[in-house]
């Protein structure tokens, strides 16, 4: 009776000089890729004006990124499995860095569109791959400090971008948001071909799921855009947000039956049948959710009504940072000693203690009063990467991890769509009730009169006054409306602690793991 063929070896962990080295190439890919999602954020204004577009217009440089990176990141696990690992990823990394400089040179609002579109489209294999190589180079007994580093990289990056991008918009041209990828892409290139081309994975001739393709970019492509597009468009008394909303549901129902009954399908869910993976990114995508929520909203009230620039914002975020790069180490380390969901529940415990910390702001707050409650965020952001995919990585076959990380980054790219779409939105409109509220109880009753008087006094006129007295209104909306969501984000990290302790105890690694 015949044997089946046997696997072909792993091959060994890096070691030494050439370990560092590698490492350090893949996560200078993850945290290139990331920082593109954020760091033209706050550069909008600018671009805009440079351009010669209005500034509505200018929020499609940042969803046309969403949408094709939405739409390419759940291809990587067919990628991988018919191409290679390494050589996905480090095609993605060379075409991801000729896309940024396309988008340095761009020449107008549509052409810079079209560019990035085709740098989220090229970027979709970057972060799972170096996810799925970093854990590869490294012996399994180390499993947790692969992805400890990976975790640094996917956390900082985000807080990074806003203090980049306002950086280099305050002081240089818009285009080095684009252009400072240049340099780092191809170093990361070479690097990463270099150490890896020997390390390629088996490859096999998969069959192309046209159909359940098609289908993931109908209901990904009309889910983005109606995110994005909703908040100026009222959501949905506009009738082109309802038929999006609509084209979304359909073809995301139709295509989960497609790839479930599909015999080579494009995404693989049938790993939503392991009950960590499901649950676990099911906690992993809403905790993110309210933490990129948490991380916008921030700097938007900072610099829209407390008078801070795109710099001085960021730089509010920037020790949180800190705070995780210094003990993801240690984590890493304890990870394997301790149970990763006892890791999880101290990383959603931090973030709701950091966000009910921030319930208490005030108008008045100082730069150190912002910063407290940020650095409790940071302990929280050493784990909470870390422990999660541990969680949902748990027991996952080495043949099945690019699928495995593509859908886990998948869903955490679309809970981050919803979030910054819902904070905005609940923001803008916690606002318009609060003001409201104070408009009735001041009215032009004694409280309103006392203060105009007292402003008359100073040297203003009664339409001054009038306009004094509504900014201060205004800018207390803002914050009660910024503390109300403070206040939430609390509660439901709190909450998802529950669902951490759904999952069974992922187990110690051991043997290959990861896509060798």
């Amino acid at each position: 009776m015949s044997q089946p063929p046997s696997q072909p070896p792993s091959p060994a962990p890096l070691s030494g000089a050439r370990l560092g080295l590698t490492a350090f190439a893949l996560a200078l890919g993850t945290f290139m890729m990331v920082l593109d999602t954020t760091i033209a954020n706050v550069s909008l204004p600018t671009i805009a004006g440079n351009l010669g577009v209005s500034s509505d217009n200018s929020t499609w440089i940042v969803t046309a990124f969403a949408v094709a990176n939405g739409v390419a990141v759940p291809l990587t696990g067919w990628l991988m499995r018919r191409f290679g690992v390494v050589r996905v990823f480090c095609t993605s990394v060379v075409l991801f860095t000729m896309a940024s400089f396309l988008c340095g040179v761009a020449w107008s609002l549509n052409s810079l569109i079209a560019f990035r579109v085709l740098q989220g489209a090229v970027s979709g294999p970057m972060m799972p791959g170096s996810q799925a190589l970093l854990i590869s180079i490294f012996p399994p007994q180390k499993r947790a400090t692969a992805l400890g580093i990976w975790s640094m990289t996917t956390l900082v990056a985000p807080i990074m971008g806003p203090i980049l991008g306002g950086y280099i918009s305050d002081n240089f041209h818009w285009s080095w948001i684009f252009l400072i990828n240049v340099p780092f892409g191809v170093l990361t290139a070479i690097v990463c071909w270099t150490n890896l081309k020997s390390r390629e994975t088996p490859t096999m001739k998969l069959p192309i799921d046209t159909i359940g393709l098609v289908l993931l970019v109908l209901w990904v492509g009309a889910l983005q855009v109606m995110l994005d597009l909703g908040k100026n468009a009222d959501w949905f008394n506009d009738p082109t947000i309802v038929v999006l909303t609509i084209v979304a549901a359909i073809g995301f129902v139709a295509w989960v039956i497609w790839e479930l009954t599909d015999a080579n399908p494009t995404v693989d869910l049938t790993l939503f049948a392991r009950r960590n993976f499901w649950i676990g990114n099911l906690a992993f995508a809403l905790g993110y959710a309210v933490f990129f929520a948490n991380i916008l909203i921030l700097p938007l009230w900072l610099q829209t009504q407390l008078g801070y620039t795109a710099t001085w914002a960021g730089l509010v975020a920037a020790p949180s940072g800190v705070v995780a790069v210094v003990l993801t180490p240690f984590v890493a380390r304890l990870s394997g000693k301790v149970d990763a969901r006892i890791l999880a529940t101290i990383a959603f415990g931090g973030f709701a203690v950091s966000y009910w910390m921030r319930s208490g702001y005030t108008t008045q707050a100082s730069f150190s009063d912002f910063v407290l409650p940020l650095l409790v965020q940071g302990v929280s952001m050493s784990t909470f990467f870390l422990a999660m995919l541990t969680i949902s990585l748990d027991r996952i076959p080495p043949e099945r991890l690019p699928s495995a990380t593509g859908i886990s980054n998948f869903c955490r790219i679309v809970a981050g769509s919803f979030a910054a779409s819902i904070i905005t939105t609940a923001w803008d409109r916690r606002e318009a009730l609060h003001q409201s509220r104070l408009a009735e109880a001041i009215g032009t009753g004694v409280p309103y009169r006392m203060a105009a008087e007292q402003l008359q006094r100073m040297g203003l006129n009664a339409a001054q006054a009038a306009g004094a007295v509504t900014r201060q209104m205004v800018g207390q909306a803002y914050l009660l409306a910024s503390t109300d969501l403070f206040r939430l984000s609390a509660w439901l990290a709190g909450s998802l602690i529950v669902l951490v302790w759904l999952c069974r105890r992922p187990s110690a690694p051991s043997g290959p793991v990861a896509a060798d």
